[in-house]
């Protein structure tokens, strides 16, 4: 198994880091620390995720503030940086014209690494593709194409590694695997850096996790400790015909979605019952309820604000991302 030389983990400082864009700030004074753990870094679309990625990978200039990745710092020693990381963005390249062990050599010679076909070996079979090596990338499912991608960044043995939305577009089971390799880095000394839009998989395969919102980071802490900031039970009832959210005392309205509302009250077993008499006066047809303990979409919901995305809509980067899960 690949793994980090003593002493050299991959650990990120990040001091009031800002970038602007003219009148709008895309992230605003950041302050975090990463170390030997996988981080996941939640937020909406337009919230600074990108923006924050870009920078820690060297990719961006910050407007003011900065960090320092294994030790160097992203605005004066970039090229050491970019010797110690590796990142794989949502849309990074698999040739499909070249078989999964050229794709990796290529990587492995661009870098540098000495030995290049010892490396590439080892990377393929870490990533689970040694018997699949000498086939074609095209003929590779989605989720082998994900993993040739990680062996490709691995190859050069990484301290610090850049994921953004790792999974996105794959399969339940393929998601699976990619994390089971993440953990198996994450043990290895290596420090992971991960932005991901599914917050089951966030509170499952994260250490930590940090929500942003509008380039401001809301909160900061394991997924465990995230929950209890919603420390009350979560309620959903389903209805037929209109939302009529009901006022009772001691259970609070959270949103409606469709024909789902949700609740928050201290006891909700008690609360059940409550509001579905409240609904049933008013002729609301109550299809459903369900008590549970919060999860991370709920402190997510809790946390930002949830106004309507208004980002245009990028065909031809769906194309893309999709076109190479396929």
């Amino acid at each position: 198994m690949m793994s980090v030389p003593p002493g050299t983990g991959g650990r990120v400082i990040i001091t009031d880091l800002t970038r602007s864009y003219g009148s709008l700030c895309a992230v605003s004074r950041m302050n975090l620390s990463v170390g030997n753990e996988i981080f996941g870094l939640l937020g909406p679309n337009g919230s600074g995720k990108t923006t924050t990625v870009l920078m820690l990978t060297t990719l961006l200039e910050p407007t003011e503030g900065t960090a320092t990745v294994c030790g160097f710092d992203i605005r004066t020693d970039q090229r050491k940086v970019r010797d110690a990381i590796s990142y794989v963005p949502q849309d990074m390249a698999v040739d499909v014209r070249l078989t999964g062990r050229e794709n990796v050599m290529m990587f492995a010679e661009l870098y540098g690494v000495e030995d290049p076909r010892e490396k590439t070996g080892e990377a393929l079979r870490v990533l689970e593709l040694s018997d699949r090596a000498d086939e074609l990338a095209k003929v590779y499912s989605g989720g082998m194409r994900r993993r040739l991608e990680l062996a490709q960044a691995l190859v050069h043995n990484p301290r610090f590694l850049v994921l953004d939305e790792p999974t996105v577009g794959l399969d339940v089971a393929a998601r699976k695997k990619i994390w089971e390799h993440i953990r198996q880095l994450r043990d290895t000394g290596m420090s992971v850096f991960v932005t991901t839009h599914y917050m089951d998989e966030a509170d499952r395969y994260c250490d930590r996790v940090a929500i942003i919102d509008k380039g401001v980071i809301r909160a900061v802490d394991t997924p465990e400790n995230l929950k209890a900031l919603v420390s009350q039970d979560v309620i959903t009832i389903t209805i037929s015909g209109s939302v009529v959210p009901v006022n009772i005392p001691g259970i609070r309205f959270v949103q409606a979605d469709g024909d789902e509302l949700t609740y928050y009250s201290d006891h909700g077993d008690t609360a059940l019952p409550l509001i579905k008499d409240a609904m049933t006066e008013q002729g609301v047809r109550v299809l459903a309820m369900a008590t549970r303990r919060p999860s991370l979409d709920d402190v997510f919901l809790h946390l930002v604000d949830s106004a309507e995305d208004t980002t245009p809509f990028k065909l031809s980067t769906f194309r893309n991302v999709m076109g190479r899960r396929g």
